[in-house]
């Protein structure tokens, strides 16, 4: 009766819909990667870099990319980054019917993680600021939730930043996830993307911090306007706010263009063949 009770219950909630599956996970996985990412920044920030550095931010945004990629990806794929679903549609290994609902949820996943990263840390910015949230000056932290240029960088070398260091995200993910070439052992993936991540803050970060996700910038971007930094988190650094949308679209294209170009396109041997249930998961393996 109890086993009966709880299929039952099961049944009940359970999604049937696979759409409203993948989207919910990648609103979870996106809200957690922005939670615990930002979560890092806002602790070394904070605390005047005594309990953290760029070093710490490095490894704990990369490790909350690894477990937002564990949380979401056996259902959507855990792309967690509309860069990401962009380049999966434009290489053919996802419908573009699904493009918007990811990129969506996507962004409303990371914006409840800023508010999240927030509300955590109120008492700390409070302190911190004295109630005077800044995007410049000694005590500015809207840096805690958004990405904004070194005061030497121009919009020019910023975009071309952006494109560059997310062409080799995808580079690298493609390859990662690409059962044709050397591959990752099956539920290790997210853990070498984690590595990838660590590896490229640690050398395309000092510019503007390495978004690489217009998700992860645009939608904490927009709460801190809205919670009390006000408009110039739009207008600060010559209107830097687009660069990290557009460049890493941009990146994501030419990145997973050239993994295809010189690499995937060119296997001999067909990959290992899939369950219909893993298929049907948009991950980064050949479809």
């Amino acid at each position: 009766m109890a086993k009966r009770s709880e299929k039952s219950w099961k049944d009940s909630f359970a999604l049937k819909n696979r759409l409203v599956k993948e989207a919910l996970s990648e609103f979870l996985g996106t809200f957690v990667m922005i939670t615990l990412g930002c979560g890092c920044v806002a602790q070394s920030v904070l605390s005047g870099g005594a309990l953290g550095g760029a070093q710490a931010i490095s490894v704990g945004f990369a490790m909350a990319v690894t477990i937002a990629i564990y949380v979401a990806g056996g259902v959507s794929g855990g792309h967690i980054n509309p860069a990401v679903s962009f380049a999966m549609c434009i290489t053919g290994k996802m419908p573009w019917a699904k493009l918007p609902i990811y990129i969506f949820m996507q962004f409303l996943g990371a914006f409840f993680g800023a508010a999240t990263v927030y509300g955590v840390n109120y008492d700390a910015l409070m302190a911190y600021t004295g109630g005077n949230f800044t995007v410049t000056g000694p005590t500015r932290t809207a840096h805690v939730f958004a990405t904004y240029p070194e005061e030497y960088l121009s919009v020019t070398n910023g975009f071309a930043d952006q494109v560059i260091s997310t062409a080799f995200l995808l580079l690298g993910v493609f390859a990662i996830f690409d059962a044709g070439n050397l591959g990752v052992p099956k539920g290790l993936e997210p853990i070498a993307v984690g590595l990838l991540i660590i590896l490229l803050t640690s050398s395309m970060a000092m510019n503007s911090g390495c978004a690489m996700n217009p998700a992860r910038d645009l939608s904490p971007r927009l709460f801190t306007f809205l919670a009390g930094w006000g408009p110039e988190v739009f207008t600060a650094g010559n209107h830097w706010w687009w660069v990290p949308i557009l460049g890493p679209m941009v990146g994501a294209g030419f990145g997973a263009a050239v993994y295809m170009l010189f690499i995937e396109l060119h296997h001999t041997h067909p990959p290992p063949p899939q369950s219909n249930a893993t298929r049907d998961k948009y991950e980064l393996t050949s479809m």
